[in-house]
């Protein structure tokens, strides 16, 4: 079954890059691009299979056993556009093969003067692929937890971060509402432990299609949880909904803090003290947002943009205001 569908794949991988890619790369003049071209368009096939699957399989639950009502058919429809652009695979593969020569090159200079690169399967020599995905899928998740809580510590970066918790009607596309700057630090964070432990560029595809497929799953407006043991083993709907919920989630009593930032695995919140099982479908957004009142007058909340732009260009503009809270 594995043979086939590998075999399936790898033809269809052909016949895509055969009939639209290369054409389209010698047309723009990228020739000497060719071979990177061919891995990119692996990232593109897996990016078309999964937004099929959250569409047959997501989308359907979304509308048997909602979370809560959407009352912003457009703030759902911009977070498909960052999951279009973001499952395409381009700020994943640019910034993997860009930095695997560097590190290649960096790993020759190494060995020139004695030293050997760390490769993590060589622990366990023998270990089968299946094993060393796992290895890898629990090393990558346990950096990815750091990175996601670091994130809500220092002001400057939840300036940038708050973008994807700013979704009141989150839902299946909204894991991938990030601000690009967001997801290009962490797309070169996350690319440097992957080659630095010695994952394959097909091993990576494989590990990043399995994480975001899974995030999807989090994200999805569903009154769906795993059970005791189960909400332990594995990031569900419910529990990362509470990590967006507003005044609890991302902030402990006003300030930047919160809990459930495990990405996948809900062991490192147990290990570190961030964990919350509370069994709530929690509303979702920023305490900022809400309309206030200061000295009897009466505020609108933040605005957090509408539109893909306008988003960004908040996002840096609450980076500057919010990094100038560190300094202070």
């Amino acid at each position: 079954m594995m043979d086939f569908l590998s075999d399936w794949f790898g033809q269809a991988q052909g016949w895509l890059f055969e009939t639209v890619v290369q054409p389209l790369v010698f047309q723009l003049g990228f020739g000497e691009f060719i071979e990177d071209a061919f891995e990119g368009t692996e990232w593109l096939l897996i990016g078309m299979l999964e937004l099929a699957l959250l569409f047959l399989v997501l989308r359907p639950l979304e509308s048997l056993i909602p979370a809560q009502q959407i009352t912003d058919p457009r703030a759902r429809w911009n977070d498909f556009i960052y999951t279009v652009l973001h499952r395409m695979g381009l700020f994943s593969l640019l910034v993997f093969f860009t930095l695997n020569p560097v590190l290649d090159n960096v790993a020759a200079a190494l060995r020139f003067d004695g030293f050997h690169p760390f490769n993590l399967e060589a622990l366990w020599p023998g270990v089968g692929p299946l094993a060393s995905f796992c290895v890898y899928f629990v090393v990558l998740d346990f950096f990815d937890y750091w990175y996601h809580r670091a994130s809500h510590r220092f002001n400057w970066w939840w300036g940038l971060h708050s973008l994807h918790h700013s979704q009141q009607n989150m839902n299946l596309w909204s894991d991938d509402r990030n601000h690009l700057l967001d997801d290009l630090l962490r797309d070169v964070y996350m690319g440097v432990i992957a080659l630095g432990i010695g994952v394959e560029p097909s091993q990576y595809v494989i590990l990043v299609s399995v994480s975001r497929i899974l995030q999807s799953l989090q994200h999805a407006n569903v009154r769906l949880h795993f059970g005791w043991l189960g909400e332990r083993l594995l990031v569900s709907p419910r529990y990362h909904r509470l990590h967006h919920a507003i005044g609890v989630g991302h902030e402990t009593d006003g300030k930047l803090g919160g809990c459930n930032f495990a990405v996948l695995l809900p062991v490192w919140d147990m290990v570190f003290g961030t964990a919350n099982f509370t069994p709530q479908f929690a509303a979702t957004g920023i305490r900022d947002q809400l309309p206030r009142t200061a000295d009897g007058v009466p505020l609108p909340g933040r605005d957090y943009g509408q539109g893909f732009w306008s988003q960004h260009w908040l996002g840096l503009k609450r980076m500057i205001e919010f990094a100038r809270k560190d300094v202070v």
